[in-house]
């Protein structure tokens, strides 16, 4: 059974604003709570393109959506992808987006995806199970400068080039399949210290990697700004403090109408002045949801608008 909790719903849906006859896009569909919000106040002829990599995510959501019948599209995809979608199905524009990143629980608690070391699974990670690559490909054949880079800079671990370098030289003699033999691997080449094992940023460092995660929210962030009616809004929700900062940089950079340096006589337009920041600080989860939804506490969410 799918389960996941959407954080922030009412947050999203108050910023969003929906209402009859709009469109809207989800690009992260998931369990399908914020889109059944959406669906629900845009009725009776709002209509939602939900975006989803994760297969199982999809059926769950068509399931506890089908009373919305035909007002809901949903598509396997990337958020990525979404810009050529719009287009594909006709339309030009959307009326807001929501895109809520990072893994579902239930991809956390399918101990078979191999998202976690809870429990023995292969060394897989894919949120779309179509692909080729996988997060044992990833282990057992990146260079160790490769790897290094993938540890430091996704999962912020500060001993990434030892324990690169010691995954390349232990994968000689035995290549790493399974979830358990690469987490017990890390801990006793940095050792456990508090209570979070040191497997932990690794193993988010190769997820990120092998679902590309970051390009995807560069290249989502572009394509969506396109597709927003003038007076649109996007909210995006972030987990991870790398893609709350591509966020807000981007939603910055975007909101700026001149820029100025110190080597310009004065300031010139903005060629990518596209957006108007809604939230200038980044809104976070009250301590109610917190309470009753544990895994909310790190959600960030921040909300731009297009401009005429």
């Amino acid at each position: 059974m799918y389960s996941h909790i959407s954080v922030l719903v009412p947050e999203v849906i108050e910023l969003l604003s929906p209402g009859p006859g709009k469109r809207y896009l989800d690009g992260t569909l998931g369990g399908g709570g914020h889109s059944e919000r959406i669906l629900i106040n845009s009725s009776p002829d709002g209509q939602v393109l939900g975006l989803d990599r994760d297969d199982e995510a999809l059926g769950a959501a068509r399931e506890r959506l089908r009373r919305f019948d035909k007002r809901l599209i949903a598509r396997q995809a990337s958020f990525a992808e979404a810009f050529d979608i719009l287009g594909e199905i006709g339309w030009q524009h959307v009326d807001g987006a929501i895109l809520d990143l990072g893994i579902s629980s239930h991809q956390i608690d399918s101990l078979e995806r191999g998202f976690s070391f809870r429990s023995d699974a292969a060394l897989d990670m894919r949120m779309d199970r179509r692909q080729s690559i996988d997060a044992r490909e990833i282990v057992n054949s990146y260079a160790a400068e490769d790897l290094a880079r993938i540890f430091r800079e996704y999962g912020e671990e500060p001993a990434a080039r030892r324990i690169a370098s010691q995954i390349v030289k232990l994968r000689k003699e035995t290549p790493f399949r399974e979830t358990i033999a690469l987490a017990k691997a890390i801990e006793k080449i940095v050792g456990r210290h508090g209570r979070r094992h040191p497997a932990t940023q690794i193993f988010q460092a190769l997820r990120m990697e092998v679902n590309d995660e970051l390009g995807a929210l560069q290249e989502g962030l572009v394509g969506l700004t396109n597709r927003l009616e003038p007076g649109a809004r996007i909210a995006v929700i972030a987990f991870h403090s790398l893609e709350d900062r591509i966020v807000k940089n981007f939603f910055r950079d975007r909101s700026r109408e001149f820029l100025d340096r110190p080597e310009w006589p004065e300031p010139r337009p903005n060629p990518d002045f596209s957006l108007r920041l809604v939230t200038p600080k980044a809104i976070e989860p009250d301590a109610v949801e917190q309470r009753s939804n544990p895994r909310s506490r790190s959600a960030r969410l921040r909300v731009a608008e297009r401009i005429g």
